[in-house]
Formats: structure tokens, C-alpha cells, sequence
């Protein structure tokens, strides 16, 4: 099994301390950041603050970028059928496939084999919940289309019965027929 790093010693308070530091003041100062941590009694040296720091700046980013974009997407283009989310859960299915496959071609002395089960069992954690989710997600429009295809249905009998005409019940089944595509 892969040694702990330096970081993951900390106790949780002067883990958060690092956290709120790094996003306080900004991803610098790594020496200073040593120093303090050496203080407080843990080896710690620059160069694994640096790399926690480098790791930490780089999830915060993505977080903010993924975010940010959801934002613009969201305001610039209206979701009602929810394919977004579709297209999110398809996403996160090749980049854990894509892991995955990393995962097994890796070759990195410092990953033991407990360690990579580990991560393939997360990894197929992570998987079945997305399947999960992709499912119903699935069969919520199913049961969407079913409705709007019976409303539809039903303009033919409301036509028959209420003598309206067909162009007016070809334009409302056009329109509900809309709503499924």
C-alpha cells in the first residue's frame, strides 16, 4: 500500500487551517506553509505543500470553471427535456471509463494492487449510481412521451366530439407532440 502523504497527516484542524490558507491568500507560499506546519510539530516539506497545493488549486478550478459554465449554459439555453443532464451523465461515464482504463495501464511502483482495487471499486461505485440515475432519467421521459402521446390521442376524440376543425387539431397536436421531441 502507497505511503500516506505528508498532508494526509494532519490532524483535521490544521488540515482546514491549510485549506482556508490556500484559498485565503492564494496557492503561495509553500515555504512559509512548511515552516508553520513544522512548528506545529508534523514533517512536512515544501515540496508536498506545494504538490497538495497544486492538486487543491486544480479541483477549485474545475469546480469553479464546471460551475460557471452550468450557469451560462443554464441561462443561455433552457433544458425543459433535460438532455443536459443526459449529456452530463454521459460525460461522467467516459471519464470514469477513461479512468478506469488509466487505472489498469498504470504502471506506478508507488499504486499497490489494494490500492487499485480500491479505486476500481469506487470507480464501479461510482458507475452504478450514474446508471441508476441514467435510468430513471430514462424513464421519466418514457413516461413523459406515454402522457403527451395520450393528450395527443385525446385531441382526436375532443375533434370528433367538439366539431372542431382538423387544421385546429392538427396545429394543438403539433404542439403537444412538440413537448416529447
Amino acid at each position: 500500500m502507497a505511503k500516506p502523504s505528508a498532508i494526509d497527516q494532519l490532524k483535521a484542524e490544521d488540515k482546514q487551517w491549510l485549506d482556508a490558507r490556500f484559498r485565503d491568500q492564494g496557492f503561495c507560499g509553500y515555504e512559509e506553509i512548511a515552516e508553520i506546519l513544522q512548528e506545529r510539530g508534523y514533517r512536512v516539506s515544501k515540496s508536498s505543500v506545494h504538490r497538495y497545493g497544486q492538486k487543491l488549486e486544480q479541483k477549485l478550478a474545475a469546480v469553479q470553471a464546471s460551475t460557471q459554465a452550468a450557469i451560462m449554459i443554464a441561462d443561455a439555453a433552457p433544458d425543459d427535456a433535460d438532455q443536459r443532464s443526459a449529456a452530463v451523465m454521459s460525460l461522467i461515464q467516459t471519464e470514469l471509463f477513461n479512468s478506469l482504463i488509466a487505472l489498469q495501464e498504470s504502471n506506478d511502483p508507488e499504486t499497490s494492487a489494494a490500492d487499485r482495487i480500491a479505486l476500481m471499486a469506487k470507480c464501479g461505485k461510482g458507475i452504478a449510481s450514474i446508471m441508476q440515475a441514467s435510468l430513471g432519467q430514462k424513464k421519466w421521459m418514457l413516461d413523459v412521451r406515454d402522457r403527451v402521446e395520450k393528450a395527443a390521442q385525446a385531441v382526436d376524440s375532443i375533434v370528433k366530439k367538439g366539431g372542431l376543425s382538423k387544421e385546429a387539431a392538427a396545429a394543438i397536436k403539433r404542439e403537444i407532440l412538440g413537448i416529447a421531441q
